[in-house]
């Protein structure tokens, strides 16, 4: 251990951070001027590919789909005036990273990436963790121009596919329809699109189907907080370094996080806005941008409801500048700059793909034979209502991200990339990084060069072992990192209730923290954790569960405090199916239908006090056996 140097684990609003105290915090950068970004003067009626979104995830299409000699049509759907989307038009400045299972902990050793690829040029050139949005947007666009098979379309008022359904139910996409900025309707032809858009919004015009929100695990009205980044003007270095002399807050040259305690901010709106602790990133001005505001109740398909989000933010920001101020002695000089023109919306549509990335993926850090990407971040669970405080559900080491889930199961000729690629909302908390995103990008740019010159579908391609292998070389010829590292296996997975652990997490039953220690296999289950979990589990599978089981706790006392038998596991499920017959189902009748395995019941230690992980195990029988629904 290097003992000039202190590493200090913080956490600010869901992510964990590593804090070199002996980091100079000195922002050496002088703040560029933006470039002009100009569109092409004439575009065509037809490309190999067109890219639809301007965004990290389709910038990184667009250039490699270029650098393997196809002709790019990058459009822009959103009238922005620079490129890179949520990271400079909604001032997204600290990155949520990949780390390799393999980043040293030792300080000052840098930054481990996986994937690489064109992130990590991009990375290489912006300022660090957090970043200037004017540095960000500059880089963006000369890897851009740099292309001379790219041509960038900006200013758009509408992009739509064009689409065609045929005998076999399979919708075929040919190319876009755009309208420009002056009002010309284009109708462009291309072998393959790209869809790069937040919310896969060219995907679902083409006929994929999805689920939004938490609809796959039957909580379709929860959708996280979306955010709306605002800035503070007057910082110096000092008031930044006293930053770092906060409690529970860390900082370097760029970014900052902590201040947990923000979370106690009275909102002026509570059902619709709170503040979490401080995500901080520095400009190379005098200027810091804050994401912590949460906005609750927001659609992020309906252009109304975007609209009172941005309301309500802004309504809000000076409120929240003022509680800064008055409550931490380190804002006291600092004033409200602006807020940005577009929201951090974190999640809406989840595109069904040809694969489904799910938390038994995650969970058993699980490559796949069509990996390309990998993802390590922790699966950040944000807040959905101003009841909620959020959570991390599972850190991750690393796992794939199969080809297949880029490819939509309806629709032909079109790929999805980013967070509203085929991940199950619960994965998708961590797979909706940035960085993962545009891997998912550079594989869709390089996929439509094979699929040219193979004369096949992406839908074909998901299938092809071969053509799987030639795309992720040829994905490692552009500096992707694609290979498994080599870790220790988690404790959990050599756990006697490891099959139980993968459903409960999957149903959204428990969760591990950064540390995966909070699922507590081991320790004592009680008689209210049923009656919570049940809940969920009625939530999710409906159609098999039509009773309350809190009646089976009915006149206890502390029932969180109450041992959970086996006994009153069988009594707390019967009434979860139907009340009226509860009381006549035995823990044999559950044995002779085939919904608890006697091999379970076998396995458990004491059954007038069952552990966390054994009842874990016998929610899994029951779910399997009795819903039909395996998680795995």
């Amino acid at each position: 251990m290097i003992a000039s140097a202190l590493a200090v684990a913080v956490i600010a609003g869901g992510a964990a951070y590593l804090w070199m105290k002996d980091k100079d915090t000195t922002n050496h950068n002088k703040r560029q001027e933006l470039l002009a970004v100009e569109s092409a003067e004439q575009i065509q009626k037809q490309y190999d590919v067109i890219v639809a979104g301007t965004d990290p995830e389709g910038i990184a299409a667009a250039v490699s789909a270029a650098r393997n000699g196809l002709s790019v049509l990058l459009v822009d759907g959103k009238d922005r005036e620079i490129l890179g989307g949520l990271m400079t038009v909604g001032g997204l400045n600290t990155l949520d990273l990949n780390y390799s299972p393999k980043q040293s902990s030792i300080p000052g050793s840098g930054h481990n990436f996986l994937n690489k690829g064109i992130f990590q040029e991009w990375y290489d050139q912006v300022e660090g963790t957090s970043f200037d949005v004017n540095t960000a947007a500059n880089v963006f666009y000369k890897m851009v121009k740099a292309e001379e098979n790219i041509d960038l379309l900006m200013g758009t008022r509408s992009m739509e596919p064009l689409a065609s359904e045929s005998a076999d139910g399979i919708w075929k996409v040919s190319g876009m329809r755009i309208v420009t900025g002056d009002g010309q309707e284009l109708e462009v032809a291309a072998q393959a699109v790209i869809d790069a858009t937040q919310d896969g919004d060219i995907a679902a015009a083409a006929g994929a189907t999805y689920t939004l929100g938490r609809e796959d695990i039957g909580n379709g009205d929860a959708q996280m907080a979306v955010t709306l980044v605002f800035a503070l003007k007057g910082m110096t270095q000092s008031i930044w370094d006293s930053f770092g002399k906060h409690p529970d807050t860390g900082i370097d040259a760029m970014s900052a996080w902590g201040f947990p305690s923000a979370k106690n901010y009275e909102s002026s709106n509570p059902e619709r806005v709170k503040l979490r602790g401080l995500n901080i990133g520095r400009q190379n001005d005098d200027t810091i941008l804050i994401n912590a505001m949460h906005i609750f109740g927001i659609n992020p398909l309906d252009p109304a409801s975007i609209k009172e989000a941005l309301e309500i933010g802004n309504a809000e920001a000076p409120r929240i500048v003022e509680y800064l101020k008055t409550t931490f002695t380190e804002f006291k000089d600092l004033e409200l700059a602006y807020t940005f023109d577009e929201l951090y919306v974190r999640e809406s549509r989840h595109i069904q793909g040809e694969y489904r990335l799910t938390m038994a993926d995650l969970l058993a850090n699980r490559d796949h034979w069509d990996a390309i990407a990998y993802g390590s971040y922790d699966v950040d669970i944000q807040a959905a209502s101003h009841l909620d405080t959020g959570y991390v559900l599972y850190s991750p080491k690393q796992y794939g991200v199969p080809f297949r889930t880029l490819v939509p199961k309806t629709v032909d000729h079109l790929l999805v990339v980013g967070r509203a690629a085929s991940f199950d909302s619960l994965p998708h908390g961590s797979a909706r990084v940035i960085p993962l995103g545009m891997a998912t990008g550079e594989a869709a740019g390089a996929a439509a060069k094979l699929a040219k010159d193979h004369a096949v579908t992406f839908r074909y391609m998901s299938g092809s072992k071969e053509l799987i292998g030639e795309l992720r070389g040829v994905l490692a010829s552009q500096g992707m990192d694609l290979k498994m590292e080599s870790f220790e296996t988690p404790y959990y997975m050599n756990h006697k209730a490891y099959r139980g652990l993968t459903a409960a997490v999957s149903m959204l039953l428990t969760s591990g923290n950064h540390d995966n220690k909070a699922f507590d296999l081991d320790g004592k289950s009680n008689m209210q954790r049923i009656v919570y979990s049940l809940y969920r589990v009625k939530q999710q599978h409906s159609d098999f569960f039509h009773g309350d089981p809190a009646a089976a706790i009915a006149g206890v006392e502390n029932a969180a405090g109450q041992p959970l038998s086996v006994e009153q596991t069988v009594k707390t499920i019967a009434n979860a199916m139907d009340n009226a017959t509860a009381a006549a189902v035995t823990l044999e009748d559950f044995v002779a239908n085939g919904w608890f395995a006697q091999e379970t019941l076998d396995s458990i230690a004491d059954s007038a006090s069952i552990t966390n992980g054994e009842f874990f195990m016998l929610i899994r029988d029951l779910v399997e056996y009795y819903a039909g629904v395996v998680y795995e």
